[in-house]
């Protein structure tokens, strides 16, 4: 079967989200990545919240690196909004080699957006899942987040969170 290597930075970071979504994704490792940003600013089509964004020139970011089978990169490209406000790239990780992953189109970031509160939390909890080092995840928690008053929104994203933080 084929694979293909994806770097996960945002709320795909923890295992159990990303295996609910793709079941075929392996986790095969963590990785740091000099020179790239990690941003909140990336506009939402669906919620016009901040989302994940990484950037080169930067502090440095932290990656979650899996093997997922060709046949359910679609659904990750949906889920990633492929083509709707994202673009897939190619990056170099240190010991894994090209892995694929999605960045924010110019025309689709906006450094004034914040992301809701439940969004923040899940990009924490796949930070501590894979003990991200404390001063990398300390400059995430201290990123604005604005509380999500759509309940019909906001209740299923706190039930994930709510799964994610109990592990699963």
């Amino acid at each position: 079967m084929s694979t293909y290597r994806y770097a996960a930075y945002g709320s795909n970071l923890h295992p159990v989200r990303l295996t609910e979504r793709t079941p075929s994704a392996r986790l095969l490792g963590t990785e740091y990545l000099a020179g790239w940003s990690l941003h909140f600013h990336k506009r939402s089509d669906r919620d016009g919240s901040g989302k994940c964004n990484i950037q080169r020139l930067g502090e440095g970011i932290h990656l979650a690196i899996y093997e997922i089978t060709v046949a359910e990169k679609p659904v990750l490209d949906r889920i990633e909004g492929l083509g709707i406000g994202y673009d897939e790239i190619a990056i170099e990780v240190p010991n894994f080699g090209s892995c694929i992953t999605y960045t924010a189109r110019a025309s689709h970031v906006d450094d004034d957006l914040v992301p809701f509160d439940w969004y923040k939390e899940m990009v924490v909890i796949g930070c501590d899942a894979h003990e991200f080092p404390h001063h990398y995840r300390s400059r995430i928690r201290a990123v604005d987040a604005l509380q999500d008053i759509d309940g019909s929104r906001s209740r299923p994203e706190w039930e994930t969170v709510s799964k994610l933080r109990n592990g699963g």
